[in-house]
């Protein structure tokens, strides 16, 4: 969760030299194979995204939201088509995915905004100096890293709210395909008041259908089933197969 799992860390001892290694991979490789393939020539856009879409893993925008920040920031116009294609570049280059969000009644993709996960979590670390460390969204980033890398098909899932009239989108961490299977899961680094468990269990309960749904959390010792059939995981009996998700 501070490191990320790039193979040379397990021999480095020392944390200055994690921390230098994973500056030195990330400048001296990514950025200067981004710049150097795409023909990029606004290297300081490029480095301005980079850095948003570190701050922002797990949360929700698209390629016009990033170039209003940027020209907000920059006191100038910057264009989203521009932004768009650099976003392109660094996807290309397997330093971040992309995660569209579907629609699980209507069955249909939603073409923005999407959302945007380092396939590091150490090289996003590094991005920032280890400022933001917020254990949630990281903890949500390696859920989606590890379920791409078993191979499944991972969608962001939207259901809609029309209780007591109200029309409101919430939202599925995780949709999750294994060619004819499908679950959903929450991420929840912690459930630890009567709000959160609502606010987490509410989205699986608007589904309305009866695939498995999972929370995945780091508060609990054990993984269990609740009443109503919600199977809660233990993030790290997931990341090491200890269960069986399918």
């Amino acid at each position: 969760m501070l490191y990320g799992g790039m193979p040379r860390l397990l021999a480095l001892t020392d944390e200055k030299d994690k921390k230098d290694y994973l500056s030195s991979l990330y400048s001296e490789l990514y950025v200067k194979d981004i710049v150097e393939r795409g023909g990029i020539e606004r290297e300081d856009i490029l480095n301005d995204i980079l850095d948003f879409l570190a701050s922002q893993i797990s949360s929700l925008t698209n390629p016009t939201n990033i170039a209003h920040a940027l020209t907000s920031m920059k006191n100038e116009k910057v264009n989203s088509t521009l932004v768009s294609n650099y976003v392109q570049h660094i996807i290309d280059s397997f330093l971040i995915s992309m995660a569209k969000r579907y629609d699980v009644k209507g069955k249909t993709y939603f073409k923005y905004p999407n959302k945007y996960y380092y396939t590091d979590i150490g090289l996003r670390n590094a991005r920032l100096n280890y400022r933001q460390y917020d254990p949630g969204h990281i903890m949500e980033n390696i859920i989606y890293n590890e379920l791409l890398c078993r191979g499944y098909s991972v969608d962001v899932g939207v259901v809609t709210d029309r209780t007591g009239g109200a029309n409101v989108q919430k939202e599925i961490d995780f949709v999750v395909n294994d060619a004819d299977k499908k679950i959903y899961i929450q991420s929840a680094f912690q459930v630890d008041t009567d709000k959160k468990e609502s606010s987490e269990l509410t989205s699986l309960i608007l589904t309305k259908d009866f695939f498995k749904k999972i929370i995945v959390r780091m508060d609990i010792p054990h993984n269990f089933y609740d009443d109503i059939g919600i199977f809660h995981c233990n993030l790290i009996d997931l990341l090491l197969g200890r269960v069986e998700l399918f």
